[in-house]
């Protein structure tokens, strides 16, 4: 259902869905200020297209300009250094693994195993450094270590009982093996892309040094074939050149496994993460919930109670008044009675900002149309819902729209402005846009980033795209149900 709030536009205006978020479930699109996300939502404001000042596209194409990138090369170190330090550590968990298991019948057992463990860990800090450095893989600290009580013993019980301490210990022997095939692949095809590719330039080495006509294709005690006239020559090194060309992408394969590892095992678990994402969302609750409280009581104490104090004293000295002088007590009750519609209009705006009545019992359409028709701009409202989301979640819409509307109404000199409301697979999205002045920052601390805190506490998302100039394109994304 669309409704039109102020006076109307035509067809010319150019806002609307048009802004760039199509109304397909589960895919979004930012208008080019932004990624395509799958989830509904895009990421990253820093991707820009070339007209915003990126950088401009590559001549060669990716296959060409690959085995001189000095991503290939950082993750070919990358391999070559995982065979060491994948010997030390494997050496290290099984010697010391084995030992703590040996001597478990008695108590010395159980420090070795331990020690081993954090010796894990320790290694573990160190593959992430390697990974954060050489592969740009920016891998969080696991969850830390949480003693119950001071001593050595609560020490090792937690470290025994931690299992990001036996992801640890489960990576050094998984690390191992892959890390000398890693090893053996790269180094066979790095070695021989580069050496046939430029065979060319040393091939005289062999007859004046080695005592051969040049690399020997075939051999026996009667015959040998060498690859010494310019054809041959030229042909090797053209499967230098494959050898070479394809070589990057192997090893950008083989450190592809090794993200994965060093992401799955030596990473926070996705139960850690979800606890901490859900500390911190209860913290944002609580600190919305005191900043409601904080205003109810500041807007009770600074109109509707002090209205209804100087009410009761005006009635009180009209009854003193009665019988000496009727015709004040009548003027003095008759401004009591305004004072009374004045205080009773406060208490039901204060209200309306707890929970509006409209909200629970006609949903956010009839809520949203309120809201809009108090703009000082034109708005247009389109609520396109089959059904009604939990309550939660209606409330958190509504008090994102009034925020974003009267933000439009102060600061953005807009002309018109539009929301949206659809339902996208288990999600509900929402977007203002309007044709303002722009330069609108979440990141500033201003109440764009009060509304940010609030979805993020139900695992809902904020994106503000606001060019300076315009136009202004908030998104929020929410779940259907809490």
């Amino acid at each position: 259902m669309a409704t039109e709030y102020g006076q109307e536009y035509g067809p010319e205006d150019g806002r609307g869905h048009g802004h760039g978020y199509d109304r397909k479930p589960g895919r979004r699109y930012d208008g080019g200020h932004g990624r395509v996300d799958d989830r509904g939502y895009g990421r990253g404001d820093g991707h820009r297209s070339a007209a915003h000042g990126t950088r401009p596209p590559h001549r060669l194409p990716a296959g060409l300009r690959a085995p001189l990138e000095a991503r290939a090369w950082r993750e070919f170190g990358y391999v070559l250094l995982s065979l060491p330090v994948s010997i030390a550590l494997f050496t290290w968990t099984v010697a010391l693994t084995s030992l703590g298991a040996g001597l478990l019948v008695t108590f010395v057992g159980i420090p070795v195993l331990a020690l081993a463990l954090v010796g894990c860990r320790g290694f573990g800090v160190l593959e992430r450094m390697r990974a954060r450095g050489l592969l740009h893989l920016d891998v969080a600290d696991p969850e830390p270590l949480r003693p119950r009580g001071p001593g050595a013993f609560a020490w090792m019980g937690a470290v025994l009982k931690s299992g990001a301490s036996w992801r640890h210990l489960l990576y050094a022997l998984l690390r191992f093996p892959w890390a000398v095939f890693s090893f053996v692949v790269a180094v066979v095809f790095w070695t021989t892309g580069w050496s046939l590719l430029t065979y060319p330039l040393w091939f005289w080495v062999l007859p004046v040094y080695a005592g051969q006509g040049g690399i020997q294709l075939y051999g026996d005690a009667h015959h040998s074939v060498y690859l010494d006239n310019p054809f041959e020559i030229t042909v090797t090194a053209l499967v230098g050149l494959v050898f070479t060309l394809v070589t990057p992408w192997i090893v950008r394969g083989l450190t592809t496994v090794d993200g994965l590892l060093v992401r799955g095992l030596l990473g926070p678990s996705r139960l850690s993460a979800r606890v901490v994402e859900l500390e911190s969302d209860r913290g944002a609750v609580a600190d919305t919930a005191a900043a409601d409280l904080r205003r109810i009581e500041r807007d009770l104490h600074d109109g509707a109670q002090a209205r209804l104090v100087g009410l009761a004293m005006d009635l009180g000295l009209a009854k003193e008044k009665l019988r000496e002088d009727p015709r004040a007590a009548a003027r003095m009750v008759e401004e009591a009675h305004g004072e009374v519609k004045t205080a009773l209009r406060e208490l039901r705006e204060l209200a309306r900002g707890i929970h509006p009545a409209v909200l629970t019992d006609r949903g956010l359409d009839a809520a949203l149309s309120a809201v809009a028709s108090r703009c000082t701009v034109p708005v247009r409202v389109e609520v396109d819902l089959p059904a009604r989301p939990a309550s939660a979640i209606e409330g958190i819409v509504y008090f994102t729209v009034c925020e974003l509307l009267q933000n439009i109404s102060k600061h953005s000199r807009a002309r018109s402005a539009s929301v949206d409301v659809w339902r996208a697979d288990d999600r509900l999205m929402l977007q203002v846009t309007d044709d303002g002045t722009g330069g609108a920052d979440a990141s500033l601390g201003s109440g764009l980033a009060g509304l940010s805190g609030r979805l993020d506490a139900v695992d809902g998302v904020l994106l503000v795209d606001s060019p300076a100039g315009g136009p202004t394109h908030v998104v929020a994304e929410l779940p259907w149900r809490v």
